[in-house]
């Protein structure tokens, strides 16, 4: 891999970029080719981890904002959550069996997207996944050999996807193939019509999705109720107003480049590096001057790394965190310190409102332990938002009307179909609509309102239209 990138910084250099290659690390932040050559492993999540940068684009500058983003795209779904701001950071992770120890933001995947495979198995059951048609052959509406019938198939066959050329034309989706994979494979096994078939593989999936939402946030110690959740990846918008209903979310965020998430989230992540030092010490008796020396060392080497980086020392911005856990705790949990200075009772308090989030309880005067002290350095790069679009001032118009299946108590609706690039800021339309994008299309159910907000995104108030 070193070899690799190193090559590439090479010739990138050679065809004119000025600065060095940039990569997302596990962590959610940025490292040049030179930082991450002693450490490649640092790479293993770049693609998911840019999530991070993404969801602070969803936010408001400045903002604290409580976000769930949801990314589900052809074989997968990725989820994480940012509370009050921040994503959570682990030190330990899983890939394929093998155990990590890096830096890596909290993300729960589940075998869960649009190439989703359907199937029945020898008791009659309906299941949704894992296994997924992948590219080729892909969903049997892709027309190149595939016949097992996936989540595509199951859209299409409820009028919530529009058949013919898909992204610019790279595939086309044949509804009459994707109707008769779910017939012989789902419909006549199970003896359902083809649509109930097709609206069981959606409910099923849904309900895969929402326990994946819900292993980051309820189990987390999280109320949904007070996060939006963010629909991102290409299937994403097809499913986020359905699962925020179930989890409990009053708003669903819908990006307009959904299918481009992670590619937005890297053009806003900083350059980030993080250092950990053990340092034992009983929290109430620690001494501030041996804290603040083991504190300056690891930061020494933070802020030497970014200036290898080019970053000058008012562009860097220095976080310190305590690695902390009660006596006789195995887990220790990361309590970040304020910039002003070592307080041990401020940090006490900090532990224990997290503590008792994740585990629901605390222990009132208990003795806490330091295990390691952390630093994370992160040199600002300057991110310019597109223009802001002129606001909607007349009623948009539907680019056409289709059927779409809504749900077994509904069955078959008439339903607007709207072109994007139509619904500008201030848009306020009522459900059920569809909005076709360029990277993805948007559901909205029969008693949601669909908003354009300020950052030319799709914000779905969910049962907002309720009767």
């Amino acid at each position: 891999m070193t070899s690799y990138l190193r090559a590439l910084d090479e010739q990138l250099r050679q065809f004119g970029l000025p600065r060095s290659l940039l990569l997302l690390q596990s962590n959610g932040g940025a490292v040049s080719v030179d930082q991450v050559a002693a450490r490649p492993v640092m790479l293993v999540l770049s693609g998911p981890a840019a999530g991070v940068g993404a969801l602070k684009g969803c936010a408001a500058p400045g903002e604290k904002a409580n976000l769930i983003s949801m990314e589900i795209g052809g074989t997968s779904c990725d989820v994480m959550v940012m509370a009050r701001g921040d994503v959570p950071v682990t030190d330990e992770l899983t890939i394929d069996g093998y155990h990590l120890t890096t830096p890596s933001v909290e993300i729960h995947t589940v075998g869960a997207g649009g190439g989703t495979i359907a199937w029945v198995d020898d008791a009659g059951l309906l299941h949704a996944g894992p296994q997924g048609a992948g590219a080729r052959p892909g969903p049997a509406a892709y027309g190149l050999g595939g016949e097992n019938p996936t989540v595509t198939d199951a859209q299409l066959v409820l009028g919530r996807l529009r058949p013919g050329p898909l992204a610019g034309g790279a595939v086309t989706l044949d509804a009459e193939l994707a109707r008769k994979a779910i017939e012989t494979k789902l419909a006549k096994p199970l003896g359902l019509s083809v649509e109930e078939a097709a609206a069981g593989v959606i409910r099923l999936l849904e309900q895969n999705l929402l326990h994946a939402v819900e292993r980051l946030s309820i189990e987390r110690g999280h109320n949904p109720a007070t996060f939006t959740l963010v629909a991102a990846g290409g299937a994403g918008p097809m499913h986020g107003a359905a699962v925020a209903r179930a989890l409990g979310s009053r708003r669903a965020l819908l990006p307009r480049a959904a299918g481009a998430f992670c590619a937005m989230g890297m053009l806003q992540s900083d350059v980030r590096q993080d250092y950990l030092q053990v340092f034992l010490a009983d929290l109430d008796k620690v001494e501030t001057a041996t804290l603040e020396t083991g504190f300056a060392q690891i930061e020494a080497r933070a802020r030497e790394a970014l200036a290898r980086d080019g970053f000058d020392a008012d562009e860097v911005a220095i976080e310190r965190q305590l690695d902390l856990r009660y006596d006789g705790q195995q887990w220790p949990v990361r309590a970040p310190l304020s910039a002003s200075g070592f307080d041990a009772a401020a940090a006490r308090k900090a532990f224990e409102v997290e503590h008792q989030r994740l585990f629901g309880h605390i222990q009132p005067g208990g003795r806490i332990d330091i295990t390691a002290l952390r630093v994370v350095g992160r040199g600002r790069l300057d991110w310019t938002p597109p223009a802001a679009r002129t606001p909607q001032t007349d009623t948009p118009k539907p680019r056409e009307t289709r059927k779409v299946w809504i749900d077994p108590a509904t069955g078959w609706l008439d339903v607007p179909i709207y072109e994007g690039a139509d619904l500008r800021p201030g848009c306020r339309l009522n459900g059920p609509l569809l909005v076709e994008e360029r990277t993805t299309t948007a559901f909205v159910g029969p008693n949601d309102r669909l908003e354009v907000d300020e950052r030319d995104d799709f914000l779905v108030h969910v049962g907002a239209n309720a009767a």
